[in-house]
């Protein structure tokens, strides 16, 4: 009788073990078709942007490193770089001007000292 039981369990085992197997070929299979399916639009897509065959590879060399593709045009800094505390301009000036966030409503500069000027 036990060897009855276990025999039993074993044939389950097979069988399970059966059906995986064909899920995983059919597994297999639905990947590559998708692979097939994605290949197949990719070659569309290209084949849509009417580029010449001995160009795509720059192109893509270009994508890969991050490259702009076209002109690039630099990004604008609005205003000038932000000066550190330290800042001594022409002459050893240690003023500079602080609108507050206002200078587009008019408002007046006000001056601040930043740094005391060394006298020799």
């Amino acid at each position: 009788m036990a060897t009855a039981k276990s025999m039993k369990i074993q044939a389950e085992i097979d069988k399970v073990k059966a059906k995986i197997s064909e899920q995983q070929a059919r597994l297999k299979e639905l990947e590559q078709k998708k692979l097939e399916v994605e290949n197949s639009e990719i070659v569309d897509i290209v084949r849509g942007m009417s580029i010449p065959l001995a160009e795509l590879p720059l192109l893509f060399e270009k994508l890969k490193g991050g490259g702009a593709l076209g002109q690039s045009v630099p990004k604008s800094t609005h205003g000038a770089p932000a000066k550190s505390d330290d800042f001594v301009g022409r002459g050893d000036t240690t003023e500079r001007a602080d609108f507050g966030g206002n200078a587009d409503e008019g408002a007046q500069a006000e001056f601040v000292q930043t740094k005391e000027k060394e006298e020799n």
